[in-house]
C-alpha cells in the first residue's frame, strides 16, 4: 500500500511538472549543419523564447508551446554567427509546419498551419507585389534624377504616392473583408497604423465581439484611443 501511495505521488509530481502544450511547430531547414532554432513571442516590446532546439545536421525541428489564442509568433534561426533571422507566422492551436533552406532563410519558405496563416499569406502575397512595384518606380525615379529629367522624376513621385494609397486601401479593404479573423486587427496595427484614424475606427467597429476581444482587437482599440487623444491635444 505504501509503495502504491509513493508511486501515485511520483506520477502526480511528474504530471504537474509537464508543460501544457497545444501548439507544435515542426519542419526542416535544408542545408543547416549546426544551429539553434527558437520559437519566439513578442511580449511588452521584448522577444521572449517559448521553446528552442539545437540542430546538428538536417534533422527536423520540433518546438512546442501553449497558446491562449491565435497570434503572430516568430521562428528564429541562430547559426552560431553574428547574424540571426526570423520567420513570422500566424500561430493557432494544432500543428504548424515550416520548411525552409539555409541559403534563402528567412525569405523563402513554406508554411502549413492555421486558417489565420492562410489569410495572412494571401495578404502578404499581394503586399509584396505592391512593394516590388514601388522598388521599380524608385529605380526609375533615381535614373531620371541622375539623367536630369525633372519631369519624369516628378511623374515617378506622383506614381509612387498613388501606389502607396492603393496599397493602404487594399490593406484596409482586406481587413474589412476578413473581419471574422484575428488577421484583421493585426493588419490594422502592423500595416496601416498611420492611416487616417477614421479608417482604423471603421475596421475596429466592423469586428465581431470575439475578434474585438482578441489580443489584437484589444490592442487596436487601445491604439485608436491613444491616437485620438494625441490628435485632440495637437
Amino acid at each position: 500500500m505504501k509503495k502504491l501511495t509513493f508511486l501515485l505521488v511520483v506520477l502526480t509530481v511528474i504530471s504537474c511538472g509537464k508543460k501544457e502544450v497545444n501548439l507544435t511547430v515542426t519542419g526542416t531547414i535544408k542545408g543547416l549543419k549546426k544551429g539553434t532554432v527558437y520559437l519566439q513571442q513578442l511580449k511588452d516590446s521584448s522577444l521572449v523564447a517559448l521553446d528552442s532546439m539545437v540542430i546538428n545536421g538536417e534533422e527536423p525541428f520540433i518546438l512546442e508551446s501553449n497558446l491562449e489564442e491565435p497570434e503572430v509568433l516568430l521562428l528564429m534561426l541562430d547559426k552560431n554567427s553574428s547574424e540571426d533571422s526570423r520567420i513570422a507566422f500566424f500561430a493557432n492551436k494544432g500543428v504548424t509546419e515550416i520548411n525552409a533552406t539555409l541559403k534563402d532563410f528567412p525569405f523563402k519558405h513554406t508554411i502549413k498551419g492555421s486558417s489565420q496563416q492562410q489569410k495572412y499569406e494571401e495578404f502578404k502575397k499581394m503586399i509584396s507585389q505592391f512593394n516590388n512595384k514601388n522598388l521599380d518606380i524608385v529605380k526609375e525615379q533615381l535614373e531620371a534624377q541622375v539623367g536630369g529629367d525633372t519631369a519624369v522624376a516628378n511623374a515617378k513621385t506622383d506614381e509612387a504616392n498613388s501606389l502607396l494609397k492603393r496599397k493602404y486601401l487594399y490593406a484596409i479593404n482586406f481587413a474589412l473583408n476578413n473581419k471574422d479573423s484575428e488577421v484583421a486587427p493585426y493588419i490594422a496595427l502592423a500595416e496601416v497604423y498611420d492611416a487616417n484614424i477614421t479608417y482604423l475606427d471603421t475596421i475596429y467597429k466592423s469586428l465581431p465581439k470575439n475578434i474585438a476581444n482578441s489580443k489584437y482587437g484589444i490592442e487596436l482599440d487601445t491604439f485608436i484611443k491613444q491616437r485620438k487623444e494625441e490628435e485632440s491635444n495637437q
